[in-house]
């Protein structure tokens, strides 16, 4: 890794360390960093530092970092998400948004997390506890949570997002929690309400999932139906105009290369993963020099 590159990340570190209110707790948002380790970073002293502490501070700082070059493109759906984002933070209202998977939803959280301060997203699972949900979001926010029991963790979360001016938790697939996790959110939303922002993103599973928990009476369904306003954030679905536009982004500009790539968009539901795999596919297949059937 050149010099160059390790200056860029280490910028883009110091854009990330501004956001909270002090280097330790920066350092303790991250995964695998000590405190002194950051501060000989941006002090641009990189002596020490390995090339493979350098990559990973790039996939945790700068989205789409390690993606080959790979360009964002503004697309209405990347508009729509980073509008309720930031509607939800200055407002600290609660809102589930809802979209196709491979629309972009994580893409432009990540983005708007790493131009404002104050953002977090966690990322959610099915695998999650109590336990782990709150030292997630301990993390996030920049304690370290090690040896603390799960009502000492949800304190100290609770005291150190409520010192903050405009904070914004982000749960991203939260249609993953499971039920236990569910309800523990409705005590987190209860000490943060009108202090903090809080959205929920996932695809449209979680209305259906939603509805049958009210319709059963199941416990907290309600409750959190109640705190998203009973209604759900539904984004426009990807177009052919998005898809082009990526296409030009990244070097695709030929018509019929840019046609296939929009029909194999639409067979598969305009993910844009798939798009992106179609795009990368073309570039090898002209780089190659070989008609496209042959790889």
């Amino acid at each position: 890794m050149t010099h160059q590159e390790k200056d860029i990340i280490a910028q883009a570190l110091r854009g990330y360390v501004a956001k909270y209110p002090s280097q330790n707790k920066a350092a303790a948002s991250l995964k695998g960093i000590s405190p002194a380790t950051l501060s000989v970073i941006l002090a641009g002293d990189y002596r020490g530092v390995s090339d493979n502490m350098f990559l990973s501070l790039k996939e945790q700082l700068i989205p789409g970092a390690g993606r080959g070059g790979w360009q964002v493109v503004e697309t209405g759906t990347f508009q729509e998400v980073q509008a309720a984002l930031s509607d939800a933070q200055q407002f600290r209202n609660v809102r589930w948004i809802v979209g196709d998977a491979g629309c972009g939803k994580t893409t432009a959280a990540e983005i708007y997390a790493r131009e404002n301060r104050e953002v977090f997203v966690v990322l959610c699972d099915e695998d999650m506890r109590k336990s782990d949900f709150i030292r997630e979001i301990a993390r996030k926010v920049g304690l370290r949570a090690a040896g603390m029991r799960i009502r000492e963790m949800l304190e100290a979360c609770i005291a150190q997002i409520s010192r903050m001016d405009s904070p914004l938790l982000v749960f991203d697939e939260g249609d993953k929690l499971n039920d236990n996790v569910f309800h523990y959110f409705i005590n987190i939303y209860n000490h943060l309400e009108g202090k903090c922002g809080i959205v929920f993103m996932s695809t449209s599973y979680i209305e259906a999932r939603i509805e049958r928990g009210v319709n059963a009476n199941r416990k907290g369904y309600n409750e959190i139906y109640s705190r998203i306003g009973r209604r759900f954030f539904n984004l426009d679905p990807t177009t052919e105009v998005d898809v082009a536009a990526i296409c030009q982004a990244n070097g695709i500009s030929d018509r019929r290369t840019m046609a296939r790539i929009i029909a194999s968009a639409e067979n598969n539901g305009f993910d844009l993963r798939c798009v992106k795999a179609a795009i990368h596919r073309e570039k090898r297949v002209k780089a190659a020099g070989t008609d496209e059937n042959d790889i």
